[in-house]
C-alpha cells in the first residue's frame, strides 16, 4: 500500500482538472481504498484529486523574471535559454546559401512564437476560474467594456479546456526540452478529467441521515406500522387521537391472495406502458463518470391508458369500491412487495460498478444501505426500476383509490352525487399527480434521481406510502362525511390554485435554468454563478425563498386537508407530515449545495435568507 505523501490541512499547490493550471488548495482528508486526495480551493469547490496532480509549495519558487502571483500564461510564455537550432557558433563561417536558410529559420521561429503565444492567451480565457464576485446574466451582454468578444461564453463553457487548442499548444510549445520532460513526467496520464464529470472511486459516506443505523433500522418497522395504524384509525367511528390504540384485526384477514395478484396485475400493466415505445426520449443528467442515462417521457400517455381501462372497467360494471372494502389488504400486499422488491435491489447492489453506487447509500452498513439505496441508478437492459416507480404504479394508484373512495362513499350513503368535499380531495389531487406526469421530465433533476439510491426508503415509498397516505382525505371522507358550503369551497379552491401556481412556476424556472440557462426566455433570471459552472438564481420565485416549490407543495396539502373539516386532527396528518419531511429535505439540500457550491452557497444564502416560508423560516 503506497504511503500517504500530504497531511490534512496541509496548503499545497493543486492542478484544476482538465488543464495545466496549478492553484492553491488545502488538503482536507485521504482515502486509503481510491488513493485520492480531497482538497479545497479558495473559492470553496471541493475535489478529489490523484498524488501526481498535487505538488508542493516549494517546487513552485518564484524567478526573477516574474512575481510570485503571475498568470499561467505568463509562466509558460518565458523563452527558453538554450541556444536555437538556427543559431550557429562562434568563429564558424557560413555560406551564403546557410545564411538565407538562417533567415527562413529565424523568420519560421518567429511565425511560430506569434501564433503560440496567441494560443497561450486563448488557452488561458478558456481555463481561468469563473469569478464569483458578480452577479451576472445568461443574455450574452457583457457585464463592462473591460469584457472582449468571449464574455458570452459561459461559466460552464469556461470550466472546460478546448482539446484543440492543447493539441495545438503542444504543437507550438515555447518551453525547452527540459522543461518539456519534466512536463511529461508530471503529466503522464491518459485521461483529461472535467469538473462537473471527475470520474473517481465512490467514498463512504460518512454523513449517516435518519439517525444512522439505529434511526434506519427502526423506520424499516416504524412506516409500516403508521401506514396501517393510519387506515386503523380511518376505519373507527370515533378516530380521535385519544381513542388509542385502535382495534387490531385479526391477522388472517390481514392477507388474501386474490388482492395480491390484483396488485401485481397493476404493477405489471404500468410497467407494460413504461415500456410502450411512445413518448420523446431525453437525456437525463450527467452522472460521476459524464455518462447521461435515456429515459422515455410517456407517462401522460400511460396515464391515458389507465384511464380509458378504468372506464371500460366501469362500463362493464365492475364494483371498483372493491379496493374499499378490501384496503388495509392491499396496504399490506404492496408493503411485502416492496420489501422484497427491497431485497432484490440491495443483493443486485452488490455486483454493480462502483461508479453506479449511490454517493448516499454507500456507508458500509448493510442495514442503512438497505434502507438509502446502494444502487444509484438499478436497469434490467433499458427498464429503469427507480424512474418508472417514481410516477408510474404509486402515483396512478393514488387517483384510482381516490375515485374507489369515491364511488364508495356514494353506495354507502345512497347520493346520486358525490359530496362537494370528495369532489374537492379528488379535484385537487388529480390535478397535481396529472401536472407530474404532464411534467415528467422535470423529475429527472429531483435528488431521489440524481442523488438517493433506490432502496427500501424510496420503494416503500413509492409503493406503499404515496397511494396509501396521500388518499388518506378521501379515505376519511367515506367514513366521516363533512358538508361544506360553496363559499368555504371556493377560498379552499382559491387556497390551493395558490399554492399550485407557487409549485409549478417555481419548478419551471429551475429546471428550464437547469436545461438551457442561456434561453432568451429566461433573460430577466439573475444568478450566483460557481465553480461547478451552474448558477444559484436569485431572482423569481428562487429569490423569494430557497426552496418555493416547498411552500406550494405546503400550501396544497392544507387546501387538500381544510374539506375534510375540523373535527378530527387525522385528516391533518398529512399536512405535519408533509411539513416534517420537507423540513428534512431542505436541510439535506443545504448540506448538499454547502459542499457542492462552497462560498457561491454562502453568498446566495446572505441574498437569499428565507429558506421555505418568508420572514419565518
Amino acid at each position: 500500500m503506497p504511503s500517504r505523501r500530504f497531511a490534512d490541512g496541509e496548503v499545497v499547490m493543486g492542478r484544476w482538472p482538465g488543464s495545466v493550471l496549478y492553484y492553491e488548495v488545502q488538503v482536507t482528508s485521504y482515502d486509503d481504498v481510491s488513493h485520492l486526495y480531497t482538497v479545497k480551493y479558495k473559492d470553496g469547490t471541493e475535489l478529489a484529486l490523484k498524488e501526481s496532480d498535487i505538488r508542493s509549495q516549494s517546487s513552485f519558487k518564484p524567478r526573477k523574471s516574474q512575481s510570485s502571483s503571475s498568470s499561467p500564461s505568463r509562466r509558460s510564455s518565458s523563452r527558453s535559454r538554450s541556444r536555437s537550432p538556427g543559431r550557429p557558433a562562434k568563429g564558424r563561417r557560413r555560406s551564403s546559401s546557410q545564411s538565407r536558410e538562417h533567415k527562413d529559420d529565424k523568420k519560421k521561429t518567429i511565425q511560430e512564437t506569434n501564433l503560440a503565444l496567441l494560443v497561450f492567451v486563448c488557452f488561458f480565457s478558456f481555463n481561468q476560474k469563473p469569478s464569483e464576485n458578480n452577479t451576472s446574466r445568461y443574455n450574452g451582454e457583457p457585464e463592462s467594456t473591460e469584457k472582449n468578444d468571449m464574455s458570452c461564453i459561459t461559466s460552464e463553457q469556461k470550466l472546460k479546456p478546448d482539446m484543440q487548442l492543447e493539441r495545438v499548444l503542444e504543437q507550438y510549445t515555447l518551453r525547452s526540452r527540459k522543461e518539456e520532460k519534466k512536463k511529461e513526467e508530471i503529466y503522464s496520464e491518459k485521461k483529461i478529467f472535467e469538473t462537473k464529470t471527475i470520474e473517481k472511486v465512490p467514498s463512504k459516506t460518512k454523513d449517516l441521515e435518519f439517525g444512522g443505523r439505529i434511526g434506519t433500522f427502526t423506520l424499516i418497522f416504524f412506516l409500516p406500522a403508521t401506514v396501517f395504524y393510519l387506515l386503523l384509525m380511518c376505519k373507527q367511528d370515533d378516530p380521535s387521537l385519544m381513542n388509542f390504540p385502535p382495534p387490531l384485526p385479526a391477522l388472517e384477514s390481514l392477507w388474501e391472495a386474490r388482492v395480491f395478484g390484483v396488485f401485481l396485475l397493476w404493477f405489471f400493466l404500468q410497467a407494460l406502458f413504461y415500456l410502450l415505445p411512445v413518448g420523446k426520449v431525453v437525456e437525463g443528467l450527467p452522472l460521476s463518470n459524464g455518462r447521461k442515462l435515456q429515459y422515455r417521457i410517456n407517462g401522460f400517455y400511460a396515464f391515458i391508458l389507465t384511464a380509458a381501462a378504468v372506464g371500460t372497467l366501469l362500463y362493464f360494471q365492475f364494483e371498483l369500491h372493491y379496493l374499499y372494502d378490501h384496503f388495509m389488504q392491499f396496504a399490506v400486499s404492496a408493503a411485502i412487495f416492496s420489501m422484497g422488491l427491497s431485497i432484490y435491489l440491495y443483493i443486485r447492489s452488490l455486483k454493480a460498478p462502483e461508479e453506479e453506487i449511490a454517493p448516499g447509500g454507500n456507508s458500509g452498513y448493510l442495514i442503512y444501505d438497505f434502507f438509502a439505496g446502494h444502487e444509484l441508478n438499478p436497469r434490467i437492459g433499458s427498464f429503469d426500476l427507480k424512474y418508472f416507480c417514481e410516477l408510474r404504479p404509486g402515483l396512478m394508484g393514488w387517483v384510482v383509490i381516490n375515485l374507489a373512495m369515491l364511488l364508495a362513499e356514494m353506495k354507502i350513503h345512497n347520493q346520486s352525487m358525490p359530496s362537494l368535499s370528495m369532489v374537492l380531495v379528488n379535484s385537487f389531487q388529480l390535478l397535481y399527480v396529472v401536472d407530474a406526469l404532464w411534467n415528467e421530465e422535470a423529475v429527472l433533476t429531483t435528488m431521489d434521481i440524481t442523488h438517493d439510491g433506490f432502496g427500501f426508503m424510496l420503494a416503500f415509498g413509492d409503493l406503499v406510502w404515496v397511494p396509501f397516505v396521500y388518499s388518506l382525505q378521501a379515505f376519511y371522507l367515506v367514513g366521516h362525511p363533512t358538508a361544506i358550503s360553496w363559499p368555504v369551497a371556493a377560498a379552499i379552491t382559491i387556497l390551493n390554485c395558490v399554492g399550485y401556481y407557487i409549485f409549478r412556476s417555481a419548478n419551471s424556472q429551475k429546471n428550464n435554468f437547469r436545461r438551457n440557462p442561456s434561453d432568451p426566455k429566461l433573460a430577466y433570471l439573475k444568478f450566483i454563478p460557481t465553480a461547478t459552472g451552474k448558477g444559484l438564481l436569485v431572482t423569481g420565485w428562487w429569490g423569494f425563498v430557497r426552496h418555493p416549490n416547498y411552500l406550494g407543495d405546503i400550501i396544497m396539502a392544507l387546501a387538500w386537508s381544510l374539506p375534510c373539516g375540523f373535527n378530527h386532527i387525522l385528516p391533518y396528518f398529512y399536512v405535519i407530515y408533509f411539513i416534517c419531511l420537507l423540513v428534512h429535505r431542505e436541510a439535506r439540500d443545504e448540506h448538499h449545495c454547502k459542499q457542492k457550491y462552497g462560498l457561491a452557497w454562502e453568498r446566495y444564502c446572505q441574498r437569499v435568507p428565507y429558506r421555505i416560508f418568508p420572514y419565518i423560516y
